[in-house]
């Protein structure tokens, strides 16, 4: 049993050693098994450009209410654009989350996305450039990871990479106001819930806040630098690997100290919409947990239970 979250160096994998790239791939399924997350350091994500991305993600939910409401998107709330505070909650809870966001998903080359088209706030220029960089390395270094997985699991080397080809993935840029005044106590920034996806890669937040429950029950703060990536699995991953990756509870707190703004990024990996969602052999055991259902109409499934959609 690992004592913590490890904390891996991509590097490791990418151009260690043979002995260093095995006990990178043992660990991350290891780290994935026991807490559904590990901490991952060295990556290639540029880290002036996240500098970047953090000072425009400030400037963006510095806009007043009503510009930053007519970048809500027609084709249904919280698909592209922007989510007004309050809107979402935590499957199964009564109570609405204290944040605001905005999603941006993959942009195509060429007009033949069945996805929901991109929204860019006209008043920050360099505001697309930026953020598709973002998008893109944060989609390389989340394929890495899964091609990682493929070892331990008993896979072919690009078995994720057919079913996140062209995938539904989402750059989540969100804020956690300061928390307003006769606030109802059982609200919270991000209420205990599980991601839908696959992996969410969390680039580390601008301030504490995030923990994920253990198996006894335990609440445990995930901390550490800000130049560092925390991986988590999601019901995706937990479905298709019979539970055996869980999809770890995890939330977001409310600030014991100064009662300021969280800003945090992450970047959610999803397969395309025809992926079927399938037991694999490896997994399987004496049971299958979960019947079989193509990726998009599980995504509409979960997304309706914590007040998301999207229009037909």
């Amino acid at each position: 049993m690992l004592a913590k979250v490890p904390e891996l160096n991509l590097n490791d994998y990418l151009r260690g050693s043979s002995p260093l790239k095995q006990k990178f791939i043992q660990e991350l399924y290891a780290g994935l098994r026991q807490f559904g997350f590990i901490i991952l350091n060295d990556h290639t994500l540029d880290e002036d450009l996240l500098a970047h991305a953090y000072e425009l993600s400030e400037k963006l939910f510095s806009l007043p209410e009503n510009k930053k409401k007519s970048y809500i998107s027609p084709s249904g709330a919280g698909q592209r654009g922007y989510t007004p505070f309050g809107t979402e909650h935590a499957k199964d809870s009564a109570y609405a989350d204290l944040k605001e966001f905005w999603h941006i998903g993959r942009e195509f080359a060429h007009d033949l996305n069945s996805y929901p088209p991109n929204i860019w706030p006209e008043e920050l220029h360099d505001f697309k450039p930026v953020f598709v960089k973002i998008y893109e390395s944060l989609d390389h270094i989340g394929r890495i990871l899964l091609q990682a997985l493929t070892q331990p699991l008993q896979l072919e080397l690009n078995y994720f990479d057919k079913i996140v080809n062209r995938g539904n993935s989402i750059l989540r840029l969100l804020h956690y106001p300061p928390i307003p005044p006769n606030t109802d106590p059982n609200c919270v920034r991000a209420a205990a819930h599980e991601d839908i996806n696959l992996i969410t890669l969390l680039v580390s937040a601008s301030s504490s806040g995030l923990e994920l429950k253990d198996h006894d029950g335990h609440w445990i703060p995930i901390e550490t630098s800000a130049h560092n990536i925390i991986v988590d699995s999601g019901d995706m991953l937990a479905r298709i690997t019979n539970d055996i990756i869980p999809a770890t509870t995890h939330r977001v707190v409310n600030p014991k100290g100064p009662n300021t703004s969280r800003y945090s990024m992450p970047f959610f990996l999803h397969p395309n919409n025809e992926a079927l969602l399938s037991c694999l052999p490896s997994c399987r055991g004496e049971k299958e947990k979960y019947a079989p259902i193509l990726a998009g109409d599980f995504l509409q499934q979960r997304l309706k239970e914590i007040g998301l959609y999207e229009k037909k």
